[in-house]
């Protein structure tokens, strides 16, 4: 995703069981566009914005939210399919703030919380 969005704000942070990195044009998590969560059983690529109006003819897509969708990750090639290119492609043009007005590439890590739920 990195390699896919050279200028984006990177946020990691530690949320309950999953690591998660969100991709989006500034520090706001609430104007993040996409996110990696990691955890034991895999890596899933979300939509933060708009989920339910992604375009998704081949039925890729996970979740029955209002806001949030997302995608399996076998392996980081999966990014590059066509079907999750044009996902992506599609959130970005759906997105409150596009990624194109991110000002430069930045990582901030930080905590979500000072107290979490334990560890499963």
């Amino acid at each position: 995703m990195a390699e896919r969005l050279p200028d984006a704000v990177q946020l990691v942070w530690d949320n309950y069981n999953f690591l998660v990195i969100s991709f989006g044009p500034t520090r706001r998590p609430s104007e993040a566009i996409y996110s990696l969560a990691a955890q034991a059983r895999g890596v899933n690529l979300c939509f933060l914005q708009r989920g339910p109006e992604l375009p998704d003819p081949t039925g890729i897509l996970r979740g029955s939210g209002t806001r949030v969708r997302n995608v399996p990750l076998g392996a980081a090639e999966d990014l590059h399919r066509a079907d999750i290119a044009t996902l992506i492609d599609a959130a970005d043009r759906l997105a409150a703030v596009p990624i194109e007005a991110a000002q430069g590439p930045e990582l901030v890590i930080q905590s979500v919380s000072t107290r979490q739920r334990p560890r499963r």
